[in-house]
């Protein structure tokens, strides 16, 4: 069921056509339930030069709406399933500048009134007038473009400030995520933001501190992960000259770089505890020694750190600092992976064939339906920095619209890992149907748990990223499976992997 900005493009988007973005024509996406209401309206608008969509449903008109991005919308109010209204205010919630004409054949003055204060364009009543329904079209086409073209001029005055909605999608998932990163902007909190790789932490980092008192200083990404342990601490504290062989003059690091703005630290979980008490030092003094150096340094620093793991578990497992972890988790904010918000794929994969269609020089218009039905299907462990390069390269590889075999998506396994789980446990003749499933399912979690920890020697907190549960699941599933709890030194050893 669709609901507020929830938008999920599911099953084969049959009608008129493939997925088609690129087109200098206007496009005018006819949404009506009686099919010769369709047909006339088309005759009309296609007569004056215009492209035209088709839907015979609100269902419909949201998934083309997602993937072809219409320059209006003709829509009947009152339809079975979705109507009319509700269908506009859910557009409208996307994209509050695309003019939306809603035509009926109840044409009283209440119900118009009530379109227009919802956001409606213009209203039409059934039996229309063929000149009237040009002359509605033409000036609403005129004065979208004209909000379009303000609001880009608007947006360009500042571009520090990132607009996740733009980038990221419209669920309702990301509105709520948008209202976080508005909630703690205005603040100094220092902000842990976790979620897997790829799902765009550091596109919250930038739209925090886009959005915070310090926007007109520096914002410093560092990865964590990056880096040697042994060149850690120069990268963040910087070095005198002759402080180590090699130190061939004074260098400032990140901390410094970073002075009045924002420090955007990636995978803080991969940092050894003695880098982690010397960061928790800077923390608490707001001062640093340089390596090598015997004056401290004042620093104003805003810290946001990010983590694919649970901080959280590694901290109550001991893997972590725990004076640290209070520090630096002052507000929180989770990034969910893709799968879990669908409903933002039909837009990114808009958004992404446009920006390849721009880098490559190709005019790829689209999708198929069948790689509209591959893409929704598919569960994206590598989030969207994974879709993105998958429709980069089926841009590259696609003539007129993108297919299945383009995107050549094809099920994830891990490396190494050769395990088809079978169904077990107990005789249909011996038990329900609910015991054999309850049996099978502890056969089978067992059997996976036990070899990707095979795979990791023993890592539990490693199995438990590959398997994307958190630390103390995994800890709880291993005890109650009854498997041994053997590879915990080597566990410990590896923490921050």
């Amino acid at each position: 069921m669709i609901s507020g900005l929830f938008i999920l493009c599911t099953g084969p988007l049959t009608g008129e056509g493939n997925y088609n973005m690129a087109s200098n024509v206007p496009r005018i996406l006819i949404v009506d339930d009686e099919e010769e209401i369709r047909r006339v309206l088309t005759h009309i608008v296609e007569s004056e030069g215009f492209k035209t969509l088709h839907a015979p449903d609100g269902n419909k008109a949201l998934q083309l709406f997602c993937f072809e991005s219409p320059d209006m919308i003709l829509l009947d109010v009152r339809m079975p399933g979705l109507d009319g209204m509700e269908v506009m205010k859910r557009v409208k919630d996307i994209d509050p500048d695309i003019p939306v004409v809603l035509i009926t054949a109840f044409a009283d003055i209440q119900q118009a009134v009530e379109a227009m204060k919802s956001g409606a364009h213009d209203y039409l009543a059934k039996p229309f007038d063929n000149q009237e329904v040009i002359r509605v079209v033409r000036r609403a086409l005129t004065e979208g473009e004209l909000r379009k073209n303000l609001k880009h001029l608007i947006s360009k005055k500042d571009d520090r400030h990132v607009n996740l909605v733009e980038y990221m999608g419209h669920s309702d998932i990301i509105i709520g995520l948008v209202a976080d990163v508005h909630r703690v902007a205005r603040s100094d909190f220092s902000v842990i933001i976790s979620g897997e790789t790829g799902c765009g932490k550091e596109l919250v980092a930038r739209a925090i501190h886009g959005a915070s008192p310090r926007c007109n200083a520096p914002f410093i990404p560092f990865d964590c992960g990056a880096i040697p342990e042994n060149l850690l601490e120069s990268e963040l504290f910087g070095h005198e000259k002759g402080s180590f062989t090699g130190a061939e003059s004074r260098e400032i690091g990140k901390f410094e770089i970073a002075q009045g703005g924002t420090l955007f630290m990636d995978e803080v979980a991969n940092m050894s505890r003695a880098s982690q008490s010397k960061f928790l030092r800077v923390l608490q003094d707001k001062a640093l020694f340089r390596v090598g150096g015997t004056k401290p340094i004042a620093v104003d620093i805003r810290f946001i750190t990010a983590t694919n793991q649970d901080l959280q578990e590694l901290t109550a497992g001991g893997m972590f600092r725990r004076d640290l972890f209070y520090r630096l988790n002052e507000f929180s904010i989770h990034v969910p992976a893709l799968r879990d918000r669908r409903e933002d794929i039909p837009y990114l994969a808009k958004r992404f064939l446009d920006l390849a269609n721009l880098e490559l020089g190709k005019m790829v218009t689209g999708y198929s339906d069948e790689a509209v039905e591959v893409m929704m299907a598919y569960n994206w462990p590598g989030n969207v920095r994974q879709l993105r390069a998958t429709i980069r390269r089926a841009a590259l590889m696609a003539r007129d619209v993108i297919t299945k075999k383009d995107l050549n998506l094809k099920r994830a396994f891990l490396p190494g890992l050769a395990f088809t789980p079978k169904v077990q446990g107990l005789s249909w003749r011996n038990a329900s149907l609910s015991e054999i499933v309850q049996q099978s399912t502890f056969a089978v979690e067992r059997a996976v748990i036990k070899e990707v920890l095979k795979y990791t020697g023993g890592n539990k907190a490693k199995a438990a990223r590959l398997l994307r549960i958190d630390y103390k699941t995994m800890h709880t599933k291993v005890k109650k499976l009854g498997m041994s709890l053997q590879g915990r030194n080597h566990e410990e050893s590896e923490t921050g992997q």
